[in-house]
C-alpha cells in the first residue's frame, strides 16, 4: 500500500514541475493581440498587495476545505456505515462534476477557440473536446491497469500461503475449508476495494492540482484590480468546495497519516503556488497570457484536467455509490443522495458567475 502513496507524491511533483516549465516557455512569446494596457505604478503596487493577500486566502480556504472531511472521520455521524456519509459523498461528487463541466471545460473551449489560433491546427479542429476525451480514456487505463497490477500483486503474495492452509484444512475437516476460503475471499475483496479507493483519490488529486495551478497563475498574472478582487472571493469558495470533494475521497482511501497529510498539503499549496508563479511572470519575466503558446498550453491542460475530473466523478464516485444495493434499497436515502448531488453541483455552478 505504501507504494501507492509514494507513487502519488512523486507523480504529482513531476506533473507540477512539467506544468511550470511549460508555462515558463510561454514567457516572452509574442502576442497575437495587442499587449495589455499599461497600469500606473500605484495600481501595480495595489495589485501586488491583493495578490499576496490572495495567496494566504486561498491557502486557508483550500486547507480548511480538504481538512473537514478528514477530521469528519472522527465524527460518528460521518462514519462510512452511516447514511449521512452517502449524502456527503454525493455532494462532493457534484462539486467535482460541476468543476469539470462548468468551470474547466468551457475555459478550455474558449482558449482553444481563440481567434489567435485560427491559422494553426487548433483553429481547424475541436482540440478541447478531443484532449478531454483522450484524458478520460487515459484515466480509465490508469485506473484499471493500476487496480489490476496491485490486485495481481496481492494474489501472488497470498496465493502460496492460501493453498497450504487449504490442504491442511482438508485433512482436518472439509467444513473448515469452506469457511477459510470464504474469509480469504472477503479479505481479498476488501483489499482490492481499498486499493481502488486509493488510486481514485490520487488520480483525482492530479486533475484538481493541474487546474489549481492554472487558475492561480491566471490570478497572479492579472494586473487589473477590478479583475483580481472578484477572483479572490470566487476562487476562495472554489478551492474550498474542491477541497471538500477531494478530502472526501482521501478519507475513503484510509491511507497512513503521513500520506494523508502530504496529499492534503499538496492540494492546499498548489493554487497559492500558481499565484506566486503568475506574480513572478507578470513582474519581470515578460509573460503574455494572450500569446499563442500560452493559449495552447492553458487550453490543453484545462481540457486534460476536465477529462480526468468528469471521468472520476461519474465512474468512480457517482456510479459506484448510486449502484450500491444499500442506497437502492432505501428510497429516502436514494432521494437524499440525489438532492445532495444537485446541491453540490448547484453550489459550484453559482461560482461560475464570477469565476
Amino acid at each position: 500500500m505504501s507504494e501507492c502513496g509514494c507513487f502519488s507524491a512523486t507523480t504529482m511533483l513531476r506533473i507540477c514541475v512539467v506544468l511550470i516549465i511549460c508555462l515558463h516557455m510561454c514567457c516572452a512569446s509574442s502576442d497575437c493581440t495587442s499587449h495589455d494596457d499599461p497600469v500606473s505604478q500605484d495600481e501595480a503596487e495595489k495589485a501586488t498587495k491583493l495578490k499576496l493577500g490572495s495567496i494566504a486566502l486561498l491557502l486557508v480556504a483550500g486547507g480548511v476545505g480538504v481538512s473537514l472531511p478528514l477530521i469528519g472521520k472522527r465524527i460518528p455521524a460521518l462514519q462510512p456505515e452511516n447514511d449521512i456519509f452517502f449524502m456527503v459523498k454525493a455532494f462532493a461528487a457534484g462539486v467535482i462534476l460541476c468543476t469539470g463541466f462548468v468551470h474547466i471545460l468551457p475555459d478550455a473551449f474558449e482558449r482553444l477557440s481563440s481567434p489567435c489560433l485560427e491559422d494553426t491546427t487548433a483553429g481547424k479542429f475541436p482540440f478541447a473536446g478531443f484532449v478531454a476525451m483522450l484524458s478520460a480514456m487515459g484515466t480509465l487505463m490508469i485506473d484499471t491497469f493500476a487496480t489490476g497490477y496491485y490486485k495481481r500483486q496481492h494474489f501472488s503474495n497470498n496465493h502460496g500461503s492460501k493453498q497450504v492452509n487449504v490442504v491442511v484444512d482438508e485433512e482436518e475437516h472439509a467444513g473448515h475449508v469452506h469457511i477459510h476460503t470464504h474469509a480469504s475471499h472477503g479479505h481479498t475483496h476488501g483489499s482490492t476495494e481499498l486499493i481502488r479507493r486509493r488510486i481514485v483519490s490520487q488520480v483525482l488529486e492530479i486533475g484538481i492540482v493541474v487546474h489549481s495551478v492554472i487558475i492561480g497563475i491566471s490570478l497572479g498574472a492579472s494586473q487589473s484590480i477590478d479583475t483580481i478582487k472578484p477572483l479572490m472571493a470566487a476562487l476562495s469558495f472554489h478551492q474550498f468546495f474542491e477541497g471538500l470533494g477531494l478530502g472526501g475521497c482521501i478519507s475513503l482511501a484510509d491511507m497512513k497519516s503521513k500520506s494523508t497529510v502530504l496529499m492534503a498539503t499538496f492540494f492546499s499549496v498548489t493554487a497559492p503556488l500558481g499565484i506566486g508563479i503568475g506574480l513572478g511572470m507578470s513582474s519581470g519575466l515578460g509573460y503574455r497570457k494572450e500569446s499563442k503558446e500560452a493559449i495552447m498550453v492553458e487550453g490543453m491542460l484545462n481540457a486534460a484536467s476536465a477529462g480526468i475530473l468528469i471521468y472520476m466523478s461519474l465512474v468512480d464516485l457517482l456510479a459506484t455509490d448510486f449502484m450500491n444495493p444499500r442506497l437502492q434499497s432505501n428510497l429516502w436515502l436514494h432521494l437524499a443522495a440525489y438532492l445532495s448531488l444537485v446541491l453540490g453541483a448547484g453550489s459550484m455552478s453559482l461560482l461560475a458567475i464570477w469565476a
